[in-house]
């Protein structure tokens, strides 16, 4: 299946859904307290992973995240920022007007943001810990990018998908996106199905039991 294929499946779900389908999987992926950090779409894409840590000495250097902008040259990439420090920026409105024009999807930052009216007037999607005003000019570096890192305790690699609504960020590994996938448009069906029936009046009781959503595991 294509990537453009693959990631319209994928933004025609959300993130409850995707949820479920890593629990019937027994996968990792989900996250909490990743959320967006203005009222903006969801997103999905690819992720371009940056890892982020203190800064140690007082020498200029060159500013954290811009060489990943730099080197992106495809319009399906997420940038998956790991290492914030709390209460202090990882991300802000240069980079988020840099990152917009390179044709990137969005920003998930397992740290904080800044300027997010700026990036709100862009329509550039940011998703975080929450907002802040104190800079990361001379508080962090970009350690390393395009590498594993861990975002609210799960582990995501480069080119793993992403997908971040107003519920919060999933991670899905880029080895089992067919397999989440196919599961969670079946239990996306089934939910619809479910949701149907109590508005006709059936008995929540039984549409809800745990039977019902074991079920899913049995359809193909």
């Amino acid at each position: 299946m294509s990537l453009k294929a693959t990631l319209e499946r994928l933004a025609a779900l959300d993130t409850n859904t995707v949820s479920d389908a890593l629990d019937f999987l027994e996968l990792p992926g989900a996250t909490n307290g990743l959320m967006p950090l203005w009222n903006c779409p969801q997103i999905v894409g690819r992720a371009s992973t940056v890892q982020l840590g203190p800064k140690q000495g007082t020498a200029p250097d060159v500013h954290l995240i811009t060489p990943v902008v730099e080197r992106i040259t495809t319009d399906d990439r997420v940038l998956v920022i790991a290492g914030g420090l709390h209460g202090v920026s990882s991300w802000g409105d240069i980079l988020a007007n840099a990152a917009r024009c390179k044709g990137i999807r969005g920003t998930v930052t397992d740290g904080f943001s800044r300027d997010i009216r700026a990036n709100a007037d862009i329509g550039y999607p940011v998703f975080g810990r929450g907002i802040t005003m104190i800079s990361a000019r001379n508080r962090l570096i970009q350690v390393d990018a395009a590498v594993k890192v861990y975002m609210a305790g799960v582990e995501v690699e480069e080119d793993d998908y992403v997908i971040a609504d107003e519920c919060g960020t999933v991670f899905i590994q880029a080895a089992v996106i067919e397999q989440v996938l196919a599961l969670a448009e079946r239990i996306d069906r089934r939910q619809a199905g479910m949701l149907d029936a109590v508005r006709a009046g059936r008995s929540v009781e039984h549409v809800m039991h745990d039977a019902q959503f074991e079920a899913i595991k049995a359809e193909h």
